[in-house]
Formats: C-alpha cells, sequence, structure tokens
C-alpha cells in the first residue's frame, strides 16, 4: 500500500472551520505518469488535507473507515453531479463535522454490489468508461474545484 501526499485531518482553516480530509483510496499504481503529474498537481492546490492510498489491482488492505466520515465510490451507475453541487455535497458534510471524505475508485472491473450499497455517495463522471488512472486525474480536479468554490476563489465558471 502506498501513500501519497499526507496532511493531517481535522486541521484548524479559521474561526472554528475544520477541514474534512480528502482521501482517494485508488486501485493500481499511478506512477510516473501524465494523470500522476495531474492528480499531484491539483492536490498541491487544494487548501484541505488530502491523503492518496493506492492498492494493488487486487488484494491489498483498504484502511480502516474512521468515525465520522463518508464514503463516496466512483461508478458509472452514480451520480452525475454538477460540479456546485458536489461543493455543495463537501461543504454540508464538512459543516455536519465530518473528519474524512474517502473516494473509492477501483480497478477495471470495478466495485462489487456490497461496496456500492456501503457507499454515502455513488459518483459518476458520466455515462462513458473512463480509465481509472485518468478518473484518479478527473476526481483531484473537481476536488480542487469545489474547495475552490466553497473558499469564494474565482477558479470556477458556472455557465
Amino acid at each position: 500500500m502506498a501513500v501519497r501526499g499526507c496532511a493531517p485531518a481535522g486541521r484548524e482553516r479559521g474561526a472554528g472551520e475544520r477541514l474534512i480530509l480528502l482521501h482517494i483510496v485508488a486501485r493500481g499504481r499511478i506512477g510516473r505518469s501524465p494523470e500522476g503529474e495531474l492528480v499531484d498537481r491539483y492536490l498541491k492546490r487544494i487548501i484541505w488535507p488530502t491523503r492518496v492510498t493506492e492498492l494493488p489491482d487486487s488484494g491489498g488492505r483498504v484502511p480502516d473507515l474512521p468515525p465520522h466520515s463518508r464514503r463516496v465510490v466512483l461508478d458509472e451507475t452514480g451520480d452525475v453531479m454538477a460540479s456546485v453541487a458536489f461543493a455543495t455535497r463537501l461543504g454540508r458534510w464538512r459543516d455536519e463535522g465530518v473528519r474524512e471524505a474517502r473516494f473509492l475508485i477501483g480497478a477495471a472491473d470495478g466495485f462489487d454490489d456490497a461496496t456500492r450499497a456501503g457507499a454515502d455517495l455513488l459518483l459518476s463522471f458520466g455515462r462513458a468508461t473512463w480509465p481509472h488512472m485518468l478518473a484518479r486525474a478527473m476526481l483531484a480536479e473537481q476536488l480542487f474545484r469545489a474547495t475552490a468554490i466553497l473558499a469564494g476563489h474565482p477558479y470556477h465558471r458556472e455557465g
């Protein structure tokens, strides 16, 4: 199991505002690749704490989910959300005291029914099938965009 880009959960930001640990747990090793560079680029821009845990394509142990966490499973059958709606969901979880939002990205065969059923959110980047390494880069960008929206940063342009 590889862990990259680790920052402390629950880091204080300002007047009592706690930030959620954004934890990507993904199957496969991204290594030095264009997708890996994109993931790193976007995660470095996020002011919230982030962590990436890489697991082999099969096997390996998914880290235990701490209390007060939410599990998001990337799945082609999931909800297609606009960036503002995704940001709103993260903001609501933050305001409810969620400590970690864990984003699961599977290998080529995706997830079983039990994993999907245990998700707090099934998230899809559209009905097209995306390579899981590209999905990781797309997720990192959307996490950056969501936190930028919540911070009132002009990065996101609606419409």
